[in-house]
């Protein structure tokens, strides 16, 4: 496990990725003999990393390094190439008076120097019959480490040899400790951004093994960084996103994160915490204009206990959640497939049979009435922090979050609007107000509401 302080502005984060072939011959099938020969291939490879073979490239550079053997120069010789993410710098553009929490990353490329010094010497075979197994892989090298324009480059690039020599000792317990006779499950690294000061840290899973299946690791990992065991931290859900990445299903994530807070007086703003997609009219391939808001708003709500690590099934389609809606004896069969509205209590519904979400329900008889509800809905992203799908006449919403002075009682509502029907682009979405603040105006006075408040499950 790797440990690093907390990015920030001053920050910047070497990454290296790469794999490394693993491979050993097994002449027996007998548990220790066959984890002594595992051990010594594991530290054979470490040292390979340790040595002047080991070989980095910085991406989409020149740039070539030998870790074991570079100088003293400074790092900021490495910041020409920072990474940073477009979104992010759409973000610190508009938010010109606040300060930027952009991540800085280099992104570098782990390889191996194959040619060797000293005079070439012929090949002997020979032919021994006897049962073997041969066991091949690779194994998916991913560290991080974080640096500052005052340290050398030796420093980082010793600092990343470390890193990457521990990696392959925890992929060596992992694969270890999850073997099943002559069968390895590749290790597979992780990044989870902690709450501060903790930052980034490095955990090493083995693939193809469930999460339910690896609570008691996650366990361990609550009670080594003192985290509360009510909420997940360390789900692949919960891995760190990096900048300049592309998510690959085409989703926009957290548009609101580009806009600017409203100023109110005494006022503080409570917002919606982590991370959901933006779901809404036409995506998918599904024509559900002018019927499918309340669909878009939860499948925005399910996105956001996704990848929170609340859920591992994928978000539902619309006809997912009208068969859900069969199963609980809500509509008839006739209703799959059709184009038929629902509300907020249907939401409700939808959640608890297919994840077991609970949620509660506000009613308001009539759209000026959600001014008087300040207090409820910042307490509900204080305690809860999940996306509020909200249903009025024939229209559905997501609230994101609110701007409240407790002391006037003025409010304003964070609104992602599901009647969206362009594509993914965030300049338009923002500047267009399809996600925006809105005042107590934009809501039908006469018209009554129902909320529905998703609960977070209490889970770890």
């Amino acid at each position: 496990m790797v440990v690093d302080s907390h990015p920030s502005d001053t920050v910047t984060i070497l990454r290296v990725r790469g794999l490394l072939d693993f491979r050993c011959q097994l002449d027996s099938t007998d548990a220790l003999l066959m984890q002594k020969v595992i051990s010594r291939t594991f530290e054979t490879l470490r040292s390979k990393v340790k040595s002047e073979s080991c070989v980095l490239t910085i991406c989409d550079s020149p740039v070539i390094i030998w870790p074991n053997k570079s100088g003293n120069a400074p790092c900021e010789d490495l910041h020409q190439w920072i990474q940073t993410d477009e979104q992010e710098s759409k973000r610190s553009s508009k938010k010109k008076n606040k300060k930027s929490s952009a991540v800085n990353v280099i992104n570098l490329r782990l390889m191996m120097d194959m040619t060797t010094q000293g005079p070439a010497s012929a090949p002997i075979l020979s032919r021994t019959a006897q049962n073997t197994y041969f066991l091949s892989t690779t194994l998916p090298m991913d560290c991080v480490v974080r640096t500052s324009c005052s340290d050398s480059t030796k420093k980082a690039l010793e600092c990343l040899v470390e890193a990457l020599t521990h990696q392959l000792c925890e992929m060596e317990k992992v694969t270890l400790d999850h073997m099943k006779g002559t069968t390895l499950l590749v290790p597979e690294p992780l990044h989870f951004l902690l709450p501060e000061p903790k930052g980034l840290v490095t955990v090493v899973y083995p693939a193809g093994v469930l999460d339910s299946q690896l609570e008691t690791q996650r366990r361990e990992l609550h009670q080594r960084f003192e985290l509360p065991e009510d909420k997940p931290y360390f789900r692949r859900a919960n891995a760190y996103h990096f900048p300049n990445e592309p998510y690959k299903d085409g989703y926009l994530r957290n548009p609101h994160q580009v806009l600017t807070h409203p100023t109110l007086d005494n006022g503080k703003v409570y917002l919606v915490q982590g991370i959901y997609s933006y779901h809404h009219y036409m995506q998918d391939r599904m024509d559900d204009n002018g019927w499918g808001c309340a669909y878009r708003s939860l499948q925005t709500i399910c996105s956001w206990f996704q990848q929170q690590g609340y859920i591992e099934r994928s978000v539902p389609t619309h006809k997912d959640i009208q068969q859900a809606l069969v199963n609980v004896g809500d509509k008839q069969s006739s209703f799959v497939g059709s184009r038929q509205w629902i509300g907020s209590i249907e939401v409700q519904a939808v959640l608890n049979e297919l994840f077991g979400v609970t949620s509660k329900i506000m009613f308001v008889s009539q759209g000026s009435e959600l001014a008087s509800k300040g207090r409820e809905l910042a307490n509900h992203f204080l305690t809860e922090g999940t996306p509020i799908m909200i249903g009025g006449g024939v229209l559905a919403h997501t609230i994101l979050g609110v701007a409240w002075s407790e002391t006037t009682g003025q409010i304003r509502y964070l609104i992602l609007d599901p009647h969206y029907t362009g594509a993914e682009d965030l300049q338009v979405i923002t500047d267009k107000g399809w996600c925006g603040w809105k005042g107590p105006e934009f809501w039908d006075q006469t018209a009554y509401y129902n909320l529905c408040l998703p609960q977070r499950p209490k889970v770890i």
